[in-house]
Protein backbone atom coordinates (compact mmCIF):
# COMPACT_ATOMS: atom_id res chain seq x y z
CA UNK A 1 0.00 0.00 0.00
CA UNK A 2 3.24 2.00 0.15
CA UNK A 3 1.48 3.35 -3.55
CA UNK A 4 -0.84 5.24 -1.88
CA UNK A 5 -0.46 8.77 -1.64
CA UNK A 6 -2.30 11.91 -0.27
CA UNK A 7 -4.33 13.66 -2.75
CA UNK A 8 -3.23 15.72 -5.66
CA UNK A 9 -2.61 19.41 -4.71
CA UNK A 10 -5.08 20.49 -7.42
CA UNK A 11 -7.75 18.38 -6.10
CA UNK A 12 -7.16 19.64 -2.13
CA UNK A 13 -7.46 22.97 -3.11
CA UNK A 14 -11.19 22.43 -5.19
CA UNK A 15 -12.06 20.59 -1.69
CA UNK A 16 -11.18 23.38 0.76
CA UNK A 17 -12.93 25.55 -1.77
CA UNK A 18 -16.30 23.80 -1.59
CA UNK A 19 -15.88 23.32 1.85
CA UNK A 20 -15.43 26.89 2.21
CA UNK A 21 -18.61 27.84 -0.24
CA UNK A 22 -20.81 25.00 -1.61
CA UNK A 23 -21.08 23.19 2.18
CA UNK A 24 -20.42 26.23 4.13
CA UNK A 25 -23.66 28.19 2.77
CA UNK A 26 -26.14 24.83 2.70
CA UNK A 27 -24.60 23.23 5.89
CA UNK A 28 -28.06 22.79 7.30
CA UNK A 29 -28.76 20.53 3.96
CA UNK A 30 -26.05 18.42 4.24
CA UNK A 31 -26.43 17.66 8.16
CA UNK A 32 -30.11 17.04 6.69
CA UNK A 33 -28.89 14.48 4.17
CA UNK A 34 -26.73 13.07 6.56
CA UNK A 35 -29.28 12.34 9.40
CA UNK A 36 -32.24 11.52 7.49
CA UNK A 37 -30.91 9.73 4.93
CA UNK A 38 -31.05 9.42 0.89
CA UNK A 39 -34.32 9.59 -1.06
CA UNK A 40 -33.52 10.02 -4.76
CA UNK A 41 -36.85 9.65 -6.72
CA UNK A 42 -34.71 8.36 -9.41
CA UNK A 43 -31.72 6.15 -10.46
CA UNK A 44 -29.32 6.82 -13.27
CA UNK A 45 -27.45 4.64 -14.59
CA UNK A 46 -24.90 6.08 -17.58
CA UNK A 47 -21.01 5.73 -19.03
CA UNK A 48 -18.46 5.89 -16.91
CA UNK A 49 -17.30 8.72 -19.19
CA UNK A 50 -15.92 11.56 -17.67
CA UNK A 51 -17.95 13.71 -20.56
CA UNK A 52 -21.37 12.67 -19.52
CA UNK A 53 -22.35 14.74 -16.26
CA UNK A 54 -25.81 14.04 -14.85
CA UNK A 55 -26.27 16.01 -12.24
CA UNK A 56 -25.21 19.21 -14.50
CA UNK A 57 -27.19 17.88 -17.16
CA UNK A 58 -30.49 17.85 -14.98
CA UNK A 59 -29.37 20.10 -12.38
CA UNK A 60 -29.90 17.76 -9.60
CA UNK A 61 -28.92 18.19 -6.14
CA UNK A 62 -27.26 15.77 -3.70
CA UNK A 63 -29.73 13.07 -2.82
CA UNK A 64 -31.89 14.12 -5.79
CA UNK A 65 -30.36 10.91 -8.25
CA UNK A 66 -29.07 7.65 -7.16
CA UNK A 67 -26.52 6.91 -9.99
CA UNK A 68 -24.83 4.23 -11.29
CA UNK A 69 -22.37 4.80 -13.80
CA UNK A 70 -20.02 1.85 -15.63
CA UNK A 71 -18.68 0.72 -19.34
CA UNK A 72 -21.22 2.36 -22.20
CA UNK A 73 -23.89 2.21 -19.52
CA UNK A 74 -24.91 -1.29 -19.75
CA UNK A 75 -27.38 -3.89 -17.87
CA UNK A 76 -26.57 -7.25 -17.34
CA UNK A 77 -29.82 -9.99 -17.52
CA UNK A 78 -30.66 -10.98 -14.04
CA UNK A 79 -28.15 -13.91 -13.07
CA UNK A 80 -28.58 -14.35 -9.46
CA UNK A 81 -25.27 -16.98 -9.54
CA UNK A 82 -23.43 -15.76 -6.63
CA UNK A 83 -20.92 -14.22 -8.37
CA UNK A 84 -19.79 -10.57 -8.09
CA UNK A 85 -22.27 -8.08 -9.83
CA UNK A 86 -22.02 -4.55 -9.26
CA UNK A 87 -24.50 -3.12 -11.79
CA UNK A 88 -27.12 -5.62 -10.43
CA UNK A 89 -26.43 -5.06 -6.69
CA UNK A 90 -26.88 -1.14 -7.78
CA UNK A 91 -30.04 -2.04 -9.85
CA UNK A 92 -31.50 -3.53 -6.95
CA UNK A 93 -30.75 -1.52 -4.00
CA UNK A 94 -32.40 1.34 -5.87
CA UNK A 95 -35.25 -0.43 -6.63
CA UNK A 96 -35.81 -2.69 -3.55
CA UNK A 97 -34.14 -0.53 -0.32
CA UNK A 98 -34.74 3.30 -1.87
CA UNK A 99 -37.39 2.29 -3.66
CA UNK A 100 -36.92 5.07 -7.02
CA UNK A 101 -39.84 6.05 -8.99
CA UNK A 102 -37.99 5.52 -11.92
CA UNK A 103 -34.85 3.99 -13.75
CA UNK A 104 -33.37 5.79 -16.24
CA UNK A 105 -30.32 4.40 -18.35
CA UNK A 106 -28.52 6.84 -20.66
CA UNK A 107 -26.13 6.25 -23.66
CA UNK A 108 -23.85 8.76 -25.03
CA UNK A 109 -21.84 10.10 -28.56
CA UNK A 110 -18.43 8.98 -28.96
CA UNK A 111 -18.64 6.58 -26.57
CA UNK A 112 -15.29 4.70 -26.20
CA UNK A 113 -16.97 1.18 -24.89
CA UNK A 114 -19.20 0.81 -27.74
CA UNK A 115 -16.75 1.89 -30.23
CA UNK A 116 -14.32 -0.85 -28.64
CA UNK A 117 -17.45 -3.96 -29.07
CA UNK A 118 -17.55 -2.49 -32.45
CA UNK A 119 -13.59 -3.08 -32.90
CA UNK A 120 -14.20 -7.10 -31.44
CA UNK A 121 -16.92 -7.60 -33.39
CA UNK A 122 -14.88 -7.01 -36.98
CA UNK A 123 -11.94 -8.20 -35.08
CA UNK A 124 -10.06 -5.51 -35.06
CA UNK A 125 -9.33 -5.89 -31.00
CA UNK A 126 -8.09 -8.97 -30.15
CA UNK A 127 -7.04 -8.04 -27.10
CA UNK A 128 -10.68 -7.46 -26.08
CA UNK A 129 -11.19 -11.15 -27.12
CA UNK A 130 -8.94 -12.23 -24.43
CA UNK A 131 -11.25 -14.27 -21.20
CA UNK A 132 -8.36 -11.71 -19.50
CA UNK A 133 -10.26 -8.15 -20.62
CA UNK A 134 -12.79 -7.18 -18.15
CA UNK A 135 -13.70 -4.45 -21.18
CA UNK A 136 -14.36 -7.25 -23.57
CA UNK A 137 -16.10 -9.31 -21.36
CA UNK A 138 -18.76 -6.61 -20.33
CA UNK A 139 -18.82 -5.54 -23.79
CA UNK A 140 -20.48 -9.03 -24.64
CA UNK A 141 -23.75 -8.20 -22.91
CA UNK A 142 -23.91 -6.03 -26.30
CA UNK A 143 -22.34 -7.88 -28.74
CA UNK A 144 -25.76 -9.61 -29.77
CA UNK A 145 -26.86 -5.94 -31.07
CA UNK A 146 -24.26 -5.74 -33.31
CA UNK A 147 -25.79 -8.11 -36.06
CA UNK A 148 -28.26 -5.09 -35.88
CA UNK A 149 -25.81 -2.89 -37.43
CA UNK A 150 -23.04 -4.94 -39.10
CA UNK A 151 -24.39 -3.64 -42.66
CA UNK A 152 -24.07 0.59 -41.93
CA UNK A 153 -21.01 1.56 -44.18
CA UNK A 154 -21.14 5.07 -42.30
CA UNK A 155 -18.84 4.14 -39.69
CA UNK A 156 -20.11 7.26 -37.11
CA UNK A 157 -23.44 6.46 -38.05
CA UNK A 158 -22.51 3.04 -36.90
CA UNK A 159 -21.36 3.75 -33.69
CA UNK A 160 -24.31 5.99 -32.97
CA UNK A 161 -26.30 3.34 -34.04
CA UNK A 162 -25.31 0.84 -31.33
CA UNK A 163 -24.96 3.24 -28.84
CA UNK A 164 -28.86 3.92 -28.79
CA UNK A 165 -28.80 0.11 -29.30
CA UNK A 166 -26.99 -0.04 -26.22
CA UNK A 167 -29.44 1.27 -23.95
CA UNK A 168 -32.11 -0.47 -25.19
CA UNK A 169 -30.44 -3.61 -24.75
CA UNK A 170 -30.02 -2.42 -20.75
CA UNK A 171 -33.61 -1.62 -20.67
CA UNK A 172 -34.39 -5.19 -21.86
CA UNK A 173 -32.14 -6.73 -19.73
CA UNK A 174 -33.87 -4.27 -16.83
CA UNK A 175 -37.01 -6.14 -17.73
CA UNK A 176 -35.28 -9.78 -16.31
CA UNK A 177 -35.11 -8.64 -12.85
CA UNK A 178 -38.06 -9.48 -10.74
CA UNK A 179 -38.73 -7.08 -8.55
CA UNK A 180 -38.08 -4.49 -11.44
CA UNK A 181 -40.92 -6.16 -13.16
CA UNK A 182 -43.08 -6.69 -10.40
CA UNK A 183 -42.90 -2.70 -9.50
CA UNK A 184 -43.31 -1.75 -13.14
CA UNK A 185 -46.80 -4.28 -13.27
CA UNK A 186 -47.81 -2.52 -9.82
CA UNK A 187 -46.86 0.90 -11.76
CA UNK A 188 -44.44 1.64 -8.82
CA UNK A 189 -41.88 2.49 -11.16
CA UNK A 190 -41.42 3.56 -14.44
CA UNK A 191 -38.19 3.16 -17.16
CA UNK A 192 -36.87 5.54 -19.07
CA UNK A 193 -33.90 5.21 -22.33
CA UNK A 194 -32.37 8.45 -23.02
CA UNK A 195 -29.04 9.05 -25.48
CA UNK A 196 -27.06 12.30 -25.34
CA UNK A 197 -25.15 14.33 -27.98
CA UNK A 198 -22.01 15.63 -26.42
CA UNK A 199 -20.64 17.92 -29.09
CA UNK A 200 -24.47 19.72 -29.75
CA UNK A 201 -25.91 19.05 -25.74
CA UNK A 202 -28.89 17.15 -27.76
CA UNK A 203 -31.46 14.85 -25.48
CA UNK A 204 -33.11 12.27 -26.96
CA UNK A 205 -35.30 9.80 -25.53
CA UNK A 206 -36.44 6.14 -26.34
CA UNK A 207 -39.97 5.84 -28.15
CA UNK A 208 -40.72 2.37 -27.27
CA UNK A 209 -44.20 2.41 -30.04
CA UNK A 210 -41.85 3.64 -32.51
CA UNK A 211 -38.80 1.64 -31.29
CA UNK A 212 -36.35 4.89 -31.99
CA UNK A 213 -35.22 7.41 -30.43
CA UNK A 214 -36.47 11.19 -30.63
CA UNK A 215 -35.63 14.29 -29.56
CA UNK A 216 -36.80 15.74 -25.97
CA UNK A 217 -38.22 18.54 -27.13
CA UNK A 218 -40.74 15.95 -29.11
CA UNK A 219 -42.37 15.28 -26.18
Amino acid sequence: MHNVKPLPSYLLQRYNGWKATGYADNQAWYRRLADEGQRPRAMMISCCDSRVHVTSIFGADQGEFFIHRNIANLVPPYEPDGDHHGTSAAVEYAVTVLKVAHLIVMGHSNCGGVKGCIDMCQGKAPELEEKTSFVGRWMDILRPKYDLVADETDPQAQIQQLEKHAVVASLENLLTFPFVSDRLKSGELTMHGLWMDIGEGGLEYYNHHDQKFLPVSTI
